[in-house]
């Protein structure tokens, strides 16, 4: 795979699992009653608190994994199926397992800027699972880690973007058209999920390596 493709790759894995279009409902509703000022402060705390909370996994990625003695191709597997069960909610529409949780979806907090807009809307355990299977291939990591934190931070920005144009957003693609964006990125990270658990199954020795 050329650098090219592996930057792309990465960028749309990322740009799925933190899903920007799927946080526009979800900022309009929490902040219906906001003033202008104020959703403007959300949405740049959350995306901070985000991006600090990703590049923390990104960076220490690897140190995890060696600490708790988890094989890269082990940490493959079942980041792959975290990331298929992430394709199926988008697919299907459910509410999204690895993000919230009935209990937590039910909590009000004052500070939404931090939950849960940044954690675990932005930064949940799907994007935390991606970033951290990327820090562990066996790639170079003075390659690998810059494209993953910028990867986060294009992803985060668009997210912030499209929080800032939200009620715009909602207007022109209205449900639906949002709806049927995120099914599209949902077949795209089944196939990428499929990979991932390929690529952990070469990594333990179960499948031989293709000639």
């Amino acid at each position: 795979m050329s650098l090219v493709s592996q930057i792309v790759t990465i960028l749309v894995a990322i740009f799925i699992v933190i899903d920007p279009f799927g946080i526009v409902p979800v900022f309009i509703a929490l902040t219906a009653d906001f003033p202008a000022k104020k959703k403007r402060l959300t949405i740049r705390k959350a995306v901070v608190v985000a991006f600090i909370v990703l590049c923390f996994f990104i960076f220490a990625g690897n140190a995890i994994l060696r600490f708790l003695s988890i094989q890269p191709g082990s940490f493959f597997i079942a980041g792959g199926i975290l990331m298929f069960i992430v394709s199926i909610d988008l697919l299907l529409g459910t509410p999204g397992r690895t993000k919230t949780s009935g209990d937590q979806q039910g909590e009000e907090r004052d500070d939404i800027s931090i939950f849960p807009l940044a954690i675990p809307m932005l930064a949940g355990p799907g994007a935390i699972t991606t970033v951290l299977l990327y820090a562990s291939e066996d790639a170079d990591p003075w390659f690998i880690l810059p494209v993953l934190a910028g990867s986060v931070a294009l992803s985060l920005f668009l997210a912030g973007v499209m929080m800032s144009t939200s009620s715009l957003i909602l207007r022109v693609l209205g449900k639906t058209g949002v709806s049927v964006i995120e099914r599209l990125m949902g077949i795209i990270l089944t196939a990428l999920s499929v990979q991932f658990v390929y690529d952990g199954l070469l990594k333990l020795d179960v499948l031989a390596r293709p000639s």
